[in-house]
């Protein structure tokens, strides 16, 4: 099958709309069903010059009058058509402004938030037309049952979606963009303490524990892994988030925390552990933060030096199994259910801050 592979910018998308010698909806494509937020962030990433995926044209019939092919997007319509109603919307022939019609949100880039293009400066139109495609072209023989079959073989080898990658997907708001900068930052320290593999990495998987951790700052208490829960939380922010700001300081100041205690030697601490993890952010979170109101800047009470000795002991009991039996046994049940997590934050919170 001889496939053609190339690039082509923008502009000359532009040009063919303009000229009639693009298809965007061709009969077996779904039609465009994204919302502002996905338009918004794949403007940011345009301009930003980061990949996106590959899109898929097929050569059509030569037009008599133009001399030119007609261009059909086989993959990649949503895509090009958010570029295009973006940059020209008066060529699109089926432009609708209540399906169409979008800005940049400020929490995807503050620069040209709520602009058209015709507003936007010189040197970022530019970036935007000239902004390339990687661009693969099939041959006019093909028909749509052959291109339906190589779609379908393409997409059969992909893994299925897990809960996070589906949020990744749906969602564009603060939320998200906050919970995703937050997991992004700690990376260095995700890898150095082994708290997750490059495998969970891949799959979004400090992601989903970074949001689990906000929402324990949110709700004010610690509790059990709800896929429901996290969506919800996803949804329920997606337009405003009014305590981002003090979230993420909350959330750095905790990570430097830990790294100052165990980052010298984090494979000696078990609370890194994955399975752990939550339980150990959320009694140091309860501890120097004290779940207080997310709107009202808060100092932390950092523990002192005899209570960092204690939880250095703890850990040493954990690691040696010479904790409580029950303690024990919730460490190594299911650490995403509320009464195991609980179980082992009741402990931390006694031996250390209790006592």
């Amino acid at each position: 099958m001889n496939i053609q592979k190339t690039f082509y910018k923008v502009a000359d998308f532009a040009n063919w709309l303009k000229n009639g010698q693009l298809k965007l909806s061709p009969e077996f494509q779904r039609r465009s069903v994204w919302k502002p937020g996905a338009k918004s962030y794949l403007i940011d990433t345009i301009i930003k010059g980061m990949p996106i995926p590959i899109i898929f044209l097929r050569d059509k019939r030569i037009d008599v009058e133009q001399f030119e092919p007609i261009r059909e997007v086989v993959d990649g319509q949503q895509r090009l058509r958010t570029v295009l109603s973006f940059v020209c919307p008066e060529y699109l022939t089926d432009y609708n402004p209540e399906r169409d019609d979008f800005t940049v949100s400020k929490n995807h880039n503050k620069n040209i938030a709520e602009k058209k293009f015709n507003e936007l400066d010189d040197e970022t139109r530019y970036k935007i037309l000239n902004y390339e495609f990687d661009t693969h072209i099939l041959p006019s023989k093909i028909d749509d049952r052959e291109i339906i079959q190589i779609f379908r073989r393409m997409n059969s080898t992909s893994f299925s979606v897990n809960k996070q990658e589906l949020r990744n997907s749906n969602y564009f708001g603060p939320f998200k963009t906050s919970v995703y900068k937050l997991a992004t930052e700690q990376l260095h320290r995700w890898r150095n303490w082994g708290v997750f593999t490059e495998d969970n990495i891949s799959r979004m998987a400090e992601v989903e524990l970074t949001t689990e951790c906000v929402e324990l700052m949110i709700e004010k208490e610690v509790t059990g892994k709800s896929p429901v829960r996290l969506d919800k939380l996803y949804s329920t922010y997606d337009e405003e988030f009014a305590f981002k700001d003090e979230i993420e300081s909350r959330f750095q100041y905790i990570f430097d925390y830990i790294d100052d205690i165990f980052g010298n030697e984090p494979s000696e601490c078990t609370f890194l552990k994955k399975s752990l993890f939550y339980t150990f952010y959320a009694f140091l979170y309860s501890s120097l933060f004290e779940f207080k109101d997310l709107l009202i800047e808060k100092n932390p009470n950092n523990l002192t030096v005899v209570q960092i000795g204690k939880l250095k002991t703890v850990n040493d009991r954990l690691r040696q199994r010479n904790a409580p039996q029950e303690v024990l046994e919730a460490t190594d049940r299911r650490t995403t259910n509320p009464k195991e997590r609980k179980i082992l934050f009741d402990y931390l919170k006694a031996q250390i801050i209790d006592a």
